[in-house]
């Protein structure tokens, strides 16, 4: 047995010595090392959404690792390449489709849709793999799916006045809490409550009313969608559904000062780990009425008041970062630049900033919209500025 010993250690030996060597060239099925996934497309200085019978351009997002890009039309999904060329549409919305974000876990598209007169509203979410013709039907192609938002529902129903009337789709009444009209502005991101994982940010519109003041706050709910499959149901205009989760996993409060009709575009740009608002301009003059807002992601959202409310009210109130132009009477910070049409964090410092318009055709008003490349720069009014235009 002892005479064995070498030569049993010697072939051990040349064993492990070929093994190493076998892995160190990669070989070997079981240890075969992963192909790299190919590299994202070169980002061009602008793309153009085109021109369509629609409403105006309501939001934007990007698949990176396929080279599309997604633009909301109000009632009119487009899918184009990088290049703009049309790849694919979804229509037949009859209510409002807004701001979109792309989540990189599912490879989908979220955006938020309303519908006022029939008191529902949800996230729809787009399998953007599926969408490879033009004009497919929301509502027969199986492209899109929905998730009621129960908590909008509520706060946008509220009877605040008491006279068991709910006034309906307008911002001149007391009724709909925290003034929510609907909701808007959408976007991934980390958990403001700061317990792990990412979520789903949902804001509301807000309606613009000077006479109240108990709407001078941002309003976001967020969700982990993880599980959100066992509630999407399909999309059927006039049918609406109810099916969605109790309650969100987090509300929160950013106080801006009223706004008109809210976070049109949110996002959370993880090169800085802030969230951007963009807005359209409140009339309350005792607020700067800013057109950008950025709530500060160094800081945990902290117990607080709900300013402003019939009875008083804590809530989760976010910190706006304190850069910018600052509103010393009110203590608000802001700028003074676009992004209310679409706005997607590239994660480098880097942004698509949306433009709309429109142009004449046949006589006919067409909308347009196109994405344009922009660096965040911080300074004031204006914190972007352009990289490019073809």
């Amino acid at each position: 047995m002892r005479s064995r010993a070498p030569a049993h250690l010697a072939a051990l030996f040349l064993s492990t010595v070929l093994a190493s060597a076998l892995l160190a060239v990669g070989g070997g099925a079981a240890h075969a090392r992963t192909p790299a996934p190919p590299p994202s497309p070169p980002l061009p200085a602008s793309v153009d959404g085109g021109a369509w019978s629609s409403g105006h351009l309501q939001g934007t997002a990007i698949d990176r690792r396929k080279g599309h890009l997604y633009f909301s039309f109000t009632d009119l999904l487009v899918k184009t390449d990088l290049s703009g060329r049309p790849i694919g549409s979804v229509t037949g919305f009859t209510g409002h489709l807004g701001d979109l974000d792309f989540n990189t876990g599912d490879g989908r598209v979220y955006g938020s849709l309303e519908y006022k007169a029939a008191e529902a509203f949800y996230v729809a979410i787009f399998d953007g793999a599926r969408i490879t013709r033009m004009n497919m039907d929301a509502r027969t192609t199986g492209v899109v799916s929905t998730v009621h938002l129960r908590e909008v529902v509520r706060d946008y129903t509220a009877d605040m006045n008491g006279d068991g009337v709910f006034d309906g789709d307008t911002g001149d009444t007391p009724d709909h809490r925290y003034g929510c009209s609907g909701v808007d502005g959408i976007a991934f991101g980390p958990d403001l409550n700061r317990r792990g994982g990412g979520r789903l940010t949902v804001a509301y519109g807000v309606y613009s009313n000077t006479a109240r003041s108990d709407n001078d706050h941002q309003v976001l709910l967020q969700y982990d969608v993880r599980d959100w499959r066992k509630y999407e149901r399909p999309l059927v205009e006039g049918a609406h559904h109810t099916s969605g989760p109790a309650s969100p996993d987090g509300k929160f409060f950013a106080h801006t000062g009223n706004t008109t009709y809210g976070v049109q575009n949110l996002e959370y740009d993880r090169h800085s780990g802030n969230w951007l608002i963009a807005v359209y301009k409140g009339r309350k003059t005792a607020f700067p009425r800013y057109s950008l807002y950025v709530v500060d992601g160094s800081r945990p959202a902290r117990r607080g008041e709900v300013k402003g409310q019939p009875r008083p009210e804590s809530g989760r109130i976010l910190s706006l970062l304190p850069r910018g132009l600052h509103h010393e009477p009110s203590g608000v910070y802001g700028y003074e630049s676009g992004g209310q049409y679409g706005l997607v964090s590239l994660d480098d410092g880097r942004f698509y900033v949306a433009e709309a318009g429109t142009v004449d055709s046949a006589g006919a008003t067409l909308q347009t919209g196109r994405a344009v490349l922009h660096r965040w720069t911080g300074a004031v009014p204006d914190p972007f500025t352009v990289l490019g235009r073809p």
